[in-house]
């Protein structure tokens, strides 16, 4: 096992010579906290030979439905979340940011003051969940939106990020083009082994938080706060445009239960299985 192999892309090119030896091939298990656009060493030197599995923090079919508040307040990662109180875990992030931002940013050739991307991580951490605005946070920072952008991505391949990027249909409406994120959206993602997820939304107002394109069918999701959630014009309007299979309400609740044909109020634990392979 090969851990933070982003530190040593000198390596890739050994991997693969061991890994084509005929009569002994070798196999690695290799961890890096980098995305391949960033580190550039595995799909370069190891295409072919090397398959990619991305690890999530603790999910909510590991700490269950009851621990959503804590799994919201501490993150996933295993430290924060099992620490012994609030405050050791928050001790425990700050240390983590720091060292993020300090040593492994710099450490994959990135030069941009820690303190400017932690400015820029605490922005889009505050506009979670929300349509991405490269202009509005470029103003705030004093930056042009390329550079925003940049920042963006940089957070992204380093995995402490998630863009939602948005879907096109070939309608006679104008629709949002912008990235988005949001926390519950995340577990169902991560129990899925598909990569066809996006948001839709037009500037007409109508939206659907989730699209994703599963075994060949079009299944929408919504994410409601209340404990009785029903359907609204916008749901209408998706499930038409889209053409979508099924539109499933996510509700703080524990059961399932039918709104209409094609739309179900669905438990977030129980939408955790509707994608499973």
């Amino acid at each position: 096992m090969l851990d933070e192999v982003q530190q040593m892309p000198e390596l890739f090119p050994v991997l693969r010579v061991l890994a084509d030896r005929p009569e002994q091939p070798a196999q690695f298990l290799i961890l890096e906290s980098a995305s391949p656009e960033l580190v550039k060493g595995p799909a370069e030197s190891l295409a072919g030979r090397v398959s990619f599995v991305d690890v999530t923090g603790f999910n909510l079919r590991e700490t269950g439905a009851e621990a959503l508040p804590k799994r919201w307040w501490r993150g996933g990662f295993p430290r924060a979340f099992l620490a012994r109180n609030d405050t050791a875990s928050r001790r425990w992030q700050q240390d983590f940011f720091r060292t993020f931002l300090e040593r492994d940013i710099p450490h994959l050739g990135i030069r941009i003051p820690s303190a400017t991307l932690r400015r820029f991580w605490s922005m889009i951490a505050h506009s979670h969940g929300q349509i991405w605005n490269a202009s509005e946070i470029g103003r705030s920072l004093g930056v042009k939106d390329p550079t925003t952008r940049r920042y963006l991505d940089i957070l992204t391949g380093t995995y402490v990020v998630q863009q939602l990027p948005p879907w096109f249909e070939n309608l006679k409406k104008r629709q949002v083009k912008s990235a988005q994120e949001g926390f519950c959206i995340e577990p169902i993602l991560s129990g899925s082994d598909t990569l066809d997820a996006y948001f839709w939304a037009t500037h007409s107002g109508a939206e659907l938080d989730l699209l994703i394109f599963h075994q060949g069918q079009r299944i929408g999701f919504e994410f409601k706060t209340g404990e009785a959630p029903s359907t609204t014009k916008s749901m209408h309007v998706a499930l038409e445009d889209l053409a979508l299979d099924h539109l499933h309400v996510i509700y703080p609740g524990e059961r399932s239960f039918s709104l209409t044909e094609k739309i179900t109020g669905t438990p977030l634990l129980a939408a955790l299985d509707l994608l499973d392979p």
